[in-house]
């Protein structure tokens, strides 16, 4: 981390992109998109483009606000997002930064290009998240301990929990769970890696484009959690492998819909 006081530095002068907006049946035009999150994709950007690293220093509020043209309340709900996300850090007296956390970390290996709300990126995501999960369920189901069923079992049953009782928080922390679960099931540290970044990184998108809500196929989920579990526990690696690739590609539509939900109404 450069911990040395280094001059602010400036965004190109952009103005804030207008949010593409749906028309209603009664001609009404509608936002489709807050523009806090159009203000958190901007700065993603920009640390992307300018190739800062963490400890790096970024514009003030007040400078944002300006650049973008936009207000500073916009910009503040922006940085409280991405310092969430672990993507930048607020310091009181000394401004904003890039953070050096394990998030900052994380994306800079996975590649600091990954903009959360870019659908061609999410796209890429889910196919890497698809090839390593189809793998580690795989590996599972020949080399999963009892205990570590157990923790899928369990998992899966706090989704469902969650699920029947709508909370959400309580179903993303179980699916979380689930899938860390089977990924440590496969004994492949390397594995394990790779699919909790990925996740993380989806996370963003979540946290920045796409509201914690349940969608239409959240019961879905459930179902195709537990096909993904029986034939791991039936030592069944094809099958598993095809369960969390057909789940994969479930989520990826449903993020689709939802995009086009918002676009188009």
């Amino acid at each position: 981390m450069n911990d040395t006081p280094a001059t602010e530095a400036a965004l190109p002068a952009q103005a804030l992109p207008a949010a593409p907006a749906a028309v209603t049946g009664s001609g009404e035009r509608r936002d489709y998109r807050p523009g806090y999150e159009i203000v958190a994709e901007r700065i993603l950007e920009y640390i992307a483009e300018e190739r800062l690293s963490a400890g790096d220093r970024l514009p003030t509020e007040i400078d944002l606000a300006k650049t973008l043209n936009t207000s500073r309340a916009v910009v503040r709900e922006a940085v409280k997002i991405l310092s969430a996300l672990g993507r930048v850090r607020a310091h009181k007296g000394r401004g904003l930064f890039v953070a050096d956390d394990e998030g900052m970390l994380i994306t800079s290996r996975w590649g600091g290009f990954f903009r959360p709300v870019d659908i061609d990126h999410v796209l890429m995501l889910f196919e890497f998240r698809r090839v390593q999960e189809m793998a580690a369920s795989s590996l599972a189901a020949t080399r999963a301990t009892p205990s570590e069923l157990r923790a899928v079992e369990v998992a899966i049953g706090q989704c469902r929990y969650g699920f029947a009782h709508g909370e959400v928080d309580v179903f993303n922390q179980a699916d979380e769970d689930f899938h860390a679960a089977v990924a440590a099931a496969a004994h492949n540290a390397f594995l394990v890696s790779a699919v909790r970044d990925a996740r993380r990184l989806q996370r963003q998108s979540s946290a920045i484009g796409i509201h914690d809500t349940f969608g239409e196929n959240t019961g879905a989920a459930v179902e195709e959690h537990e096909a993904i579990y029986r034939a791991i526990r039936d030592g069944r690696p094809e099958e598993a492998a095809q369960f969390t690739a057909a789940h994969l590609d479930r989520t990826l539509e449903d993020y689709r819909r939802e995009i086009q939900r918002r676009l188009f109404g």
